[in-house]
């Protein structure tokens, strides 16, 4: 099997690249592992043209369907190889291979979830959040804790802060990694650092209830944020020799180029802010590029 291109992910920056090159008339394949970050949004109001909200499951349906009607070919599976072969590149997986004169990387990252008890079951109930960009509007005024620890994210916590006059840092009993200036800027800012271990989250009356391992008594908030970091899924283009930034995102030019001649990364796998919108876009300069890096198409 051979592709112009070979999109590996399926999340919003590989389905929106997959139009836009259906659209440019190039053959495409995507393969899709089912582990898109997206899937996880219980729903977000920051996606252009959903003012009432849309779910990550839901608007995943709309761009594979998109993606689809362009000629777009998806398959399941995870690219277990990468290499290089005669001008293109050689992908395989589990029940097959394809060759591609362009690679689009798309695969994002994984969030670093709490030492919870049911934390992924949490996070699809809305008990966890990632973020606050993405949907602290919606819960302004109200009780907010945001889990950090090993390096606390004083910036998120100050921007939650911004939302809200009783604001928390749970550090679950870890080392929380703040420095006494931070320190001082939580303090500052009004921010109560709780230190105890918390066991598991359960929903009490509308709010969430976070159990100290010590104590009968739960600590109550109305929501809770996570920012623990994200592991990049940089694997297949580091093999290849691609560069990386100190935070394991992929080092891009203006074109969405990596390091790698004809090698192309969108979306949370490279630096940017790991929003729907920003994965969009980066994906359209992706793909414009790949196009425009190709043999023209003659009708």
């Amino acid at each position: 099997m051979k592709a112009d291109c070979l999109i590996i992910g399926g999340g919003p920056a590989g389905l929106v690249a997959a139009t836009y090159l259906g659209r440019f008339r190039r053959s495409v394949l995507l393969t899709d592992s089912g582990a898109s970050r997206a899937s996880w949004i219980p729903v977000s109001h920051n996606v252009l043209g959903f003012s009432k909200g849309v779910s990550g499951p839901d608007l995943l349906d709309l761009l594979r369907a998109q993606a689809d009607r362009y000629g777009a070919r998806r398959i399941t599976g995870e690219v277990q190889s990468l290499v290089r072969a005669e001008g293109a590149f050689l992908a395989r997986w589990r029940n097959g291979e394809i060759r591609a004169d362009r690679i689009l990387l798309a695969t994002g990252g994984l969030d670093i979830e709490p030492e919870i008890k049911d934390v992924r079951k949490a996070v699809k109930a809305g008990l966890i959040r990632h973020c606050p960009i993405c949907d602290a509007y919606e819960v302004a005024g109200k009780k907010i804790a945001l889990v950090a620890y090993g390096k606390c994210r004083v910036k998120e916590a100050l921007l939650l802060r911004g939302y809200t006059s009783e604001l928390s840092v749970l550090t679950l009993g870890h080392s929380a990694g703040i420095e006494p200036d931070d320190i001082a800027a939580l303090e500052d800012a009004g921010v109560e650092v709780i230190l105890e271990p918390i066991d598991r989250l359960t929903r009490e009356g509308g709010k969430i209830a976070a159990w100290p391992r010590q104590g009968k008594t739960p600590l109550i908030f109305d929501t809770i944020y996570s920012a623990l970091g994200m592991h990049l899924r940089t694997e297949l283009a580091v093999a290849l020799g691609a560069v990386i930034d100190d935070d394991g995102a992929l080092l891009v030019d203006r074109h969405q180029q990596t390091t790698i001649p004809n090698l192309y990364a969108a979306g949370d796998v490279v630096h940017g802010l790991s929003q729907v919108s920003v994965a969009a876009g980066q994906a359209a300069i992706a793909a414009t590029a790949i196009n425009a890096s190709l043999p023209t198409i003659r009708y």
